[in-house]
């Protein structure tokens, strides 16, 4: 029982770093061969889980072998345009210029449906409203409205909005983010100035944030029930 506990810890462990090392893709935008050899690497996995007479390096050896097997590929996908479109195939277009191409979606076999289905995630109902629909190659539909059915921008009223940057995360559950305090140039002397503002010292907060406009957000932490 205690064999099989530590073969299962030793192999989730690998697979988990395996899997980081990978990237840091959803499963929905793996590209093919990313696809192929996570699900060979989950079958290679549970072997030696589920039999403790398979030795354990009868799955760690070939879960490190596609690893590296993936590191190459993603290496040599960086330097050649060709092979690239080999492994991972090229964008579709489905809709052109607000015209459903039907030989694209034979070629990809896609169905009407399908296609409306994908709109729909985009937050598209009207395929009348599509200019472009791209298939890319992680299987996902990249679409394009027309231009009168966008969303409308700054920039069409030429607005210069003002920098805004991303929020900073300054104390997380208690914890203080000593890096990203010092990203934006301050001190813990100058966050408990901050925070007592809230009427609550860092390690009461639950979430602290500080923007790119310089406005912060604070919440204190609830009791323990």
């Amino acid at each position: 029982m205690i064999i099989t506990f530590i073969r299962v810890v030793i192999l989730y462990i690998l697979v988990l770093l395996t899997m980081r090392l990978m990237g840091k893709r959803e499963i929905g935008q793996l590209q093919p061969f990313e696809l192929a050899i996570a699900i060979m690497i989950a079958d290679l996995a549970s072997v030696p889980m589920a039999d403790i007479g398979i030795p354990i390096t009868s799955g760690i050896v070939p879960i490190l072998a596609l690893l590296f097997l993936h590191l190459g590929i993603s290496l040599i996908n960086l330097k050649s345009i060709k092979l690239r479109e080999f492994v991972c195939g090229k964008p579709s277009i489905l809709i052109y210029r607000g015209k459903i191409d039907e030989k694209a979606l034979k070629k990809e076999r896609f169905t009407i449906n399908e296609l409306q289905e994908r709109l729909r995630i985009n937050n598209v109902f009207n395929i009348g409203d599509v200019e472009y629909a791209i298939l890319e190659t992680s299987g996902q539909v990249t679409v394009i409205q027309k231009p009168e059915k966008r969303n409308t921008q700054p920039a069409d009223f030429k607005i210069i909005p003002e920098y805004e940057g991303i929020p900073y995360d300054l104390v997380v559950d208690g914890k203080v983010m000593k890096e990203n305090l010092k990203t934006i140039g301050k001190d813990d002397i100058w966050l408990k100035k901050q925070v007592g503002k809230f009427g609550m010292r860092p390690e009461e907060a639950l979430l602290v944030t500080f923007d790119g406009k310089g406005q912060i957000f604070c919440q204190k932490k609830g009791k323990a029930r």
